[in-house]
């Protein structure tokens, strides 16, 4: 281990981009571990996971940064980020839709309605679940909050890794919090963009607003 490494490295050498590593070049590993640096010049099993800096030990250049694996609150931050990308997809394709084809296409208002249809199941289904994620991460803050004020309580210091739990427990609540205002938002936007959907299909059909086209014929 070389754990003074680190700090014979000027900080801007350390932040500069990463260059292509030197054939057989020797190099340090550098990761976060329990809240401290660590660097070494070989890299431990327990490590190999985890986000880390790869530098010469020759030019002090860093040559590579490995992302670690995700954690499950990762994979599901990811996930959550996926569906908003792929909502916004499908809510631009069904714009273009019903621009180009609104008279073609559809006989109906129901038929026009069947192309939100999906869209809505899945912003709906998505204001749900960040419900009962915010749910979920607030019991769970008050459970840590209410272990670390009686270890206080009884004159007993609160464990850094249960602080730090609090901590990326709260930013959890207050990341989810935001999505389930965007997702409420969408859906707000959704029923709106519905609305004058139909209305302009209306109009283009000459259907009095509550009657299906099929019925004026």
């Amino acid at each position: 281990m070389i754990a003074a490494a680190l700090v014979l490295l000027p900080a801007t050498v350390v932040a500069q981009k990463g260059k292509p590593p030197e054939k057989g070049a020797k190099k340090l590993y550098c990761w976060d571990q329990d809240g401290q640096r660590v660097c070494a010049d070989a890299l431990p099993s327990e490590a190999a996971g985890r986000k880390r800096e790869e530098i010469s030990a020759r030019s002090g250049m860093r040559t590579a940064e490995v992302q670690g694996e995700l954690t499950p609150e990762e994979r599901a931050a990811q996930a959550e980020e996926e569906s908003r990308k792929r909502l916004e997809a499908m809510a631009e394709e069904s714009r273009r839709l019903t621009e180009q084809a609104l008279l073609s296409t559809f006989d109906s208002e129901d038929d026009l309605r069947r192309v939100f249809a999906e869209r809505v199941t899945l912003v709906d289904n998505s204001i749900e679940t960040a419900r009962y994620n915010i749910t979920s991460l607030r019991e769970g803050l008050v459970s840590l909050l209410r272990t670390a004020a009686e270890r206080e309580l009884s004159g007993q210091k609160v464990p850094d890794k249960l602080a730090a739990d609090i901590r990326q427990r709260h930013a959890q609540l207050l990341y989810h919090q935001l999505l389930q205002r965007n997702f409420e938002r969408q859906r707000a936007a959704l029923g709106e963009e519905i609305e004058s959907t139909l209305e302009r299909y209306r109009a283009l059909k000459g259907t009095p607003a509550g009657r299906d086209a099929a019925a004026t014929q």
